[in-house]
């Protein structure tokens, strides 16, 4: 293939191709339509010319015969009827002549023939038969017929042998004619046989180019790309054949290449993310040991802390009860700084110890009905209520798989913390509704005490975290802790709903029972609780512990919190056998608890 060629595309050499075999075909039904043509113009000479030709080179025949019976015949009668025949003879001879004169005006031999025979034929009209005829009108048949010699008879074979002489040059025209018939037609079927072999060879050539240019190009191409798809990355691919199949082959190959580079990337990447999944496992397995060895540590040190802990606060109360107004104003206030730091690391090692339990002693795992889990609430957290003046109501709850120690614990964690952070002069008010949501349960506990930052939503479960002074609102800041290590314990998570127009609504979702969820699917999934406003009474009525009456839900209880903030791990836990309550101001009865989570509400300043 030349320089030139090679650089065509595989639509210009098809093209190319096509053409050429247009062209043949072309020309050939050119000619087929010119040797038709001339076929159909010999046969139409053939039946409309020469044909009728020989019909009336038989005629003229005729009526020269007819004339020489009639002139005999009227030489033997005498009868005028007998010249009829003569007549009738030499008005078909001049209307017959007439005719070959028209057919024969393209050939000048017929016309020469024609002139002759009528010249002949009005000479024996002229010296013979006319003569006849008068002579035997006037002397009788026997003078007629006394003409009629040997050399009469050759004056008419002479015009004989001139029609005959006409009738051969017209069959020689036939004759003629019917060979350009027979020509024209052979060579027609000689060019309907070229363009069946043309048609032929096209096709041949067609699937010559066909495998040549492209199916030869296209299967090793195939090969090449088999070889990489086996595995051999490093195969280099080489394009063959037009121009599009040569292009084609370097995109297939920077494909390769870029599937190649890809492929040592990911190699790469997989290496290091096993190097990194074996460093996670390692360190996951030094942060379980040292989570164990830190939980085993705190439960000791709270453990061993509180023997000598107590002797220091046994001791230091008997000191201020024995000593109290004995010695001067400074000592009674650093004995009382004494007591009261002591009292507060007892309440913070109680704490820790609470904290630590949580999954390490378990009691399993039961049915607990939490519409009566909240009377004994209610009766933990009484005294604090009492002392503020709170309202505590709840809905319609679930019953819910776990453990009822620890659920109570949770319980009255939130309840406490809802009565602790209460605005001034405002009187506390706790809800606790339920909704079934999904396979889950979402339980709001909400009040309308002073609030949360969303900025802050975060950082109320940490342990030990406070948004506030001691002095403002104590307590230990373990208490929230407490409730996210339980809640994950069973199998939930817990969030703020940030949304809330008043106070702080705290939700916590834990898994539903079956029956539950197959009772919403069938009913459509209803709501446990009846949206009310928190406190106020609706629905069934239940009494609390304060003797305060509890009912409805609350109507804003829809928010979840994002999926990257659901805690989906759990923890154990274990009640302290004691139920912290988080009072209000300083003094308040029941201050004493783990309720307080220090980050519980807005930040102040």
């Amino acid at each position: 293939m030349s320089l030139g060629l090679g650089r065509w595309t595989l639509r210009h050499r098809v093209l190319a191709l096509l053409g050429v075999v247009g062209v043949m075909l072309f020309s050939v039904a050119v000619a087929e339509a010119i040797v038709a043509t001339k076929n159909r113009d010999y046969t139409d000479v053939l039946l409309t010319e020469v044909g009728p030709l020989r019909v009336q080179g038989q005629e003229m025949l005729n009526a020269l015969l007819d004339q020489e019976t009639g002139v005999r015949g009227y030489a033997v009668t005498a009868d005028p009827e007998d010249l009829a025949p003569y007549e009738q003879g030499l008005a078909r001879e001049r209307t017959t002549a007439q005719e070959i004169r028209l057919l024969s005006a393209k050939y000048p031999a017929v016309e020469a023939d024609l002139l002759v025979v009528e010249q002949l034929a009005d000479e024996w009209r002229r010296s013979v038969a006319q003569p006849v005829i008068d002579t035997t009108r006037t002397s009788g048949t026997a003078a007629g017929q006394a003409l009629l010699t040997d050399e009469t008879r050759q004056r008419f074979d002479e015009v004989r042998g001139a029609v005959a002489a006409l009738q051969d040059e017209i069959f020689t025209a036939r004759e003629a004619t019917a060979r350009n018939v027979e020509r024209t037609g052979n060579l027609l079927v000689v060019l309907l046989i070229v363009a069946g072999l043309v048609v032929a060879l096209a096709g041949i050539a067609l699937l010559l180019a066909l495998d040549r240019m492209v199916l030869r190009p296209l299967t090793a191409l195939a090969g090449q790309v088999r070889e990489v798809v086996t595995g051999d990355y490093a195969h280099r691919i080489v394009g063959a054949g037009p121009p599009e199949f040569q292009r084609l082959g370097t995109d297939v190959d920077a494909m390769r290449q870029r599937i190649a580079a890809d492929l040592a990337e990911v190699r790469e990447a997989r290496e290091r993310i096993e190097w990194v999944n074996t460093q996670l496992q390692k360190q996951a397995e030094e942060l379980t040991r040292s989570n164990r060895d830190l939980e085993q540590f705190a439960y000791v040190a709270s453990h061993d802390l509180q023997e000598p802990l107590r002797k220091v606060a046994s001791f230091c109360q008997l000191l201020q009860r024995r000593y109290a107004g004995r010695l001067d104003e400074r000592a009674d206030q650093y004995i009382a700084f004494a007591v009261d730091g002591a009292q507060r690391m007892q309440r913070l090692i109680n704490d820790l110890l609470a904290f630590s339990r949580i999954g390490r002693l378990t009691a399993g795992f039961t049915d607990v009905d939490l519409n009566q889990l909240m009377g004994e609430v209610a009766a933990q957290t009484e005294p604090a209520r009492q002392y503020a003046d709170a309202e505590l109501t709840w809905g319609d709850l679930p019953v819910i798989r776990g453990e009822e120690p620890l659920l109570t614990n949770l319980l009255v964690n939130l309840v406490s913390n809802s009565v602790k952070f209460r605005r001034p002069d405002v009187a506390p008010k706790v809800h606790v509704s339920a909704r079934l949501v999904g396979d889950e349960w979402e339980i709001t506990c909400q009040d309308n005490g002073i609030g949360i930052e969303p900025e802050f939503a975060d950082k109320i479960f940490v342990i030990f975290q406070r948004l506030h002074a001691k002095d403002a609102y104590p307590g230990t800041g373990i208490g929230l802790a407490i409730v996210k290590k339980i809640v994950e314990y069973h199998g939930g998570r817990v969030w703020v709903d940030t949304d809330v127009p008043e106070g702080t609504a705290i939700r916590f979702a834990l898994p539903a029972l079956p029956r539950d969820v197959e009772a919403a699917g069938g009913a459509g999934a209803p709501e446990a609780d009846a949206a009310s406003p928190a406190g106020s009474p609706a629905g069934d009525e239940r009494p609390t512990g304060d003797g305060t009456v509890s009912a409805g839900a609350d109507a804003d209880s829809t928010v979840r919190p994002p999926a990257d903030d659901r805690a989906a791990d759990a923890g154990t836990a274990q009640r302290t056998g004691v139920a912290r309550q988080g009072g209000g101001a300083p003094g308040d009865p029941g201050k004493s608890g783990s309720g307080d989570t220090g980050g519980m509400k807005e930040a102040v300043g």
